[in-house]
């Protein structure tokens, strides 16, 4: 069955990762005039360097701060250590929009005017420190 696509539909999703190291992996690539509701994100640590204490995953969102207004901010949404063998369950539920507004006022944010991605990524502070991960969302298509 074909997955709906188009203004006013709402699909749920799952999208997995292998071996997610130091280099940050987009679990979510916003498209304007979409909503992403985040349902969980799981990730189980598969691979640690004993030998290192750099043993941090993050997961944060890349995107428009309307506190500073500025674009392509940093937005830290959990830091953990990665123990070998052990899973991270993040089950709280959030939402963001699939682009950056191009003014910091609540119709701007709402219209995802500008021309800027917003995007939720996990990254971990070492190559040998690897995990695997899983996340489900809603996405809401309003274009």
């Amino acid at each position: 069955m074909a997955v709906p696509t188009g203004s006013g539909t709402e699909t749920l999703h799952s999208a997995l990762f292998e071996d997610v190291a130091n280099s940050a992996v987009n679990l979510i690539t916003g498209v304007q005039h979409h909503i992403y509701t985040v349902l969980s994100i799981t990730a189980k640590c598969v691979a640690v360097d004993s030998s290192t204490a750099n043993r941090s995953a993050l997961i944060y969102l890349t995107g428009y701060d309307s506190n500073a207004g500025d674009s392509g901010a940093g937005i830290h949404l959990v830091s953990y250590e990665c123990e070998i063998d052990q899973t991270f369950v993040w089950n709280d539920k959030f939402s963001f929009f699939g682009y950056e507004p191009s003014s910091n006022t609540q119709v701007a944010r709402a219209a995802q005017a500008s021309s800027t991605p917003q995007y939720l990524k996990f990254i971990t502070d070492d190559a040998d420190t690897k995990v695997d991960v899983t996340v489900t969302y809603i996405d809401q298509d309003w274009s």
